[in-house]
């Protein structure tokens, strides 16, 4: 079985790690009602995508 001779340094194993955060979701106001919502999906509180009434909204 392979081993390693030697042992990874703290700043290659950050190095490497660099990558590994997490990112926030971008969130955009909706057109319609002005709601933050997700991108590319329809609205929870008014149910509109790209102007169309396309589901049921919360309240409804």
């Amino acid at each position: 079985m392979a081993v390693p001779k030697r042992r990874t340094s703290v700043s290659k194993k950050n190095k490497r790690r660099s990558h590994h955060a997490l990112t926030a979701p971008a969130f955009v106001a909706c057109p319609q009602c002005g709601e933050p919502r997700l991108r590319h999906r329809a609205c929870a509180s008014c149910g509109v995508y790209r102007g169309k009434k396309v589901i049921a909204a919360a309240g409804e």
